[in-house]
């Protein structure tokens, strides 16, 4: 699994806005309206005092606090209009790269999806997006907003004064440069804080997935130990984060005490002296007022910002990972059974080199049944996976009806070849986008290979037919699951059988009809089948036993089980003692 240099998180940022430009140009309009209103009060405000002060006719009072009502509205309506602006672009946007992270996720090979748990990688996907959404939501109204409107006042209270304005100006560039600077030494802390809380989610996935079989063993509190160490770090992390955004509210705050005591001290300077209405005095207190809070928000989103951008820079590795197995030719397959051919194939870990398979050589005829037998780690699932194309060897080369498995055709390859595993993954779907992946197919051949595969009784109590949802009226046990698992497989028509012992974890009543099946399924097609109990190859026209990635024996079932002095033969009295092959 080969990896590029990531790119810079905004620059991910970035080619998510560069398609909507209209939509951001619109909302930095709407932003910019949003802003500016806010800042017509005071000068109304102002107003009304000193014709107050002045004994202004009553009518004019009266219009001056009517336009206030009406500009208070129209910044509501500038406000709300920029929100829904803000939030449906972010929502377009980063649906956009949720999209994109999980297509690009399901592309990439094994070793990825080894060393990433499904919890970590959903966090990913979904939760960083999320991060990113309210980027746009939340931190770019506020923060840009605030910024907004903090120009804004300083030019005002510059055009009252241009020494107080001068003065004000520097202070507050000073405060957020140094806010800036606070901001990019804590998107670290941040960084380690998300991936901490990844680790929790996929550490709480896993343990969910696996939770029978902790019970079983008794390993609960072993499980219970692990997820107190990885929140223990998630704890850590954080607290890690929050002190680095709390240093930087600290900081803000309190530059901004300073630089607000300067300001009423030189109103109340200017208008001792005679130099500053009533008013005016009010509107410097009134921009003060304003002057605050784009302050305060800037850096209270501070650390939004920091989660946005550790977010970006986590999909951005993300989408940055290149699978070891690449595209594919465009040469097509056979029609038909497909032979297999290993020539000197091995494979190896790329995280840690352990040697999994070691020259492996191996011929099976078009429409001949093997049993793959070893112990545990042998590489009986890795030679199947490498037949799938699931991963590349490292060495050698696979064949497939004659083609390089390098140089065929990748969609052709997934239509010609069909897996039938143990757990059969069924999706929120209908029954016909399970038995056919959401692709397309004839209703009329789908009826009739679930009614062959022995589930006719369970179609015909379905609501609404293949139209059906899974889950809402139509509840699997485990052995219709299976049935279900191989009438999508029966109905690809495929070349290849890849078949990892599917009747081995349902009643001896539901294998019976699962074992009719699949003898259905792999009649006149060529099958690899990855035995995990040795009866369960009885069907097997030939066996090969792995050992340490390689092969030790290989020959007719038939003849294997005959002769007293091979391994089959010893590996099936074993398993008839109760020893586990």
């Amino acid at each position: 699994m080969a990896t590029r240099t990531t790119p810079s998180h905004w620059q991910l940022l970035a080619e998510l806005v560069r398609p909507r430009r209209r939509a951001l140009m619109l909302m930095g309009v709407a932003l910019a309206a949003a802003s500016a209103l806010p800042l017509a009060g005071p000068q109304l405000l102002r107003a009304f005092i000193d014709r107050a002060v002045d004994a202004a006719p009553l009518a004019v009072l009266l219009t001056i606090a009517g336009g206030y009502v009406v500009l208070g509205v129209a910044a509501q309506a500038a406000a709300v209009g920029t929100t829904y602006a803000a939030t449906r672009m972010a929502w377009s946007a980063t649906n956009t790269l949720r999209e994109r992270a999980a297509a690009h996720a399901l592309r990439l090979d094994l070793g990825f999806h080894g060393a990433t748990s499904p919890g970590a990688l959903v966090e990913r996907i979904d939760g960083d997006a999320t991060s990113i959404t309210r980027l746009f939501t939340d931190v770019v109204l506020k923060v840009v907003g605030g910024a907004l409107t903090l120009i804004g006042a300083v030019a005002l209270v510059a055009r009252e004064d241009w020494r107080v304005g001068l003065a004000m100006a520097a202070f507050t560039t000073a405060a957020i440069a140094l806010v800036v600077r606070l901001r990019d030494r804590a998107v670290p802390q941040t960084v380690a804080e998300r991936a901490a809380y990844a680790d929790v989610i996929g550490l709480v996935a896993e343990q969910l997935d696996g939770g029978e079989d902790l019970r079983a063993l008794g390993a609960g509190g072993f499980a219970l130990d692990r997820h107190e160490q990885a929140s223990a770090r998630h704890s850590g992390a954080m607290a890690g984060a929050w002190l680095a955004s709390a240093r930087i509210w600290t900081t803000t705050t309190g530059a901004f005490a300073l630089g607000g005591v300067g300001m009423l001290t030189a109103g109340w300077l200017l208008h001792r002296r005679g130099a500053m209405t009533i008013g005016t005095v009010f509107l410097l207190f009134q921009y003060v007022q304003i002057l605050r809070r784009p302050i305060e928000t800037i850096a209270e989103q501070l650390q939004e910002i920091q989660r946005s951008a550790a977010g970006a820079a986590r999909i951005g590795r993300l989408l940055d990972e290149r699978p070891a197995v690449d595209g594919g030719g465009g040469s097509r397959l056979p029609t038909g059974a497909l032979a297999v051919t290993f020539e000197r194939v091995g494979f190896a870990y790329p995280d840690d080199g352990r040697t999994v398979l070691d020259g492996v050589d191996l011929h099976v005829p078009a429409g001949t049944v093997v049993g793959l037998v070893g112990r545990t780690g042998s590489g009986k699932t890795t030679l199947a996976r490498l037949a799938l194309r699931l991963a590349d060897p490292t060495g050698g080369r696979i064949r497939l009806g004659g083609v390089d498995l390098r140089d065929a055709d990748p969609v052709d390859l997934r239509h010609r070849v069909a897996v039938v595993t143990q757990d059969v993954q069924l999706f929120d779907a209908s029954v016909r986008d399970n038995l056919t992946l959401f692709g397309d197919g004839d209703d009329a051949a789908m009826v009739d290979v679930v009614r062959r595969l022995g589930l006719g009784s369970w179609f015909d109590a379905l609501p609404e037919g293949l139209d059906t949802v899974l889950g809402d009226g139509a509840a699997l046990s485990g052995g219709q699951a299976q049935l279900l698992g191989i009438a999508r497989a029966f109905l690809r028509d495929p070349g290849l059988v890849v078949l990892d012992e599917a009747s081995s974890r349902v009643d001896p009543a539901t294998a019976e009809r699962v074992e009719r099946a699949l003898d259905r399924l792999l009649a006149g097609r060529t099958a690899l089948v990855i035995a995990h109990r040795l009866r369960a190859i009885d069907r097997a026209d030939a066996v090969v036993v792995l050992e340490a990635g390689r092969i030790v024996e290989a020959g007719p079932r038939a003849e294997l089980v005959d002769d007293p002095a091979s391994r089959f033969h010893r590996l099936l009295r074993l398993e008839a003692e109760g020893v586990s092959a």
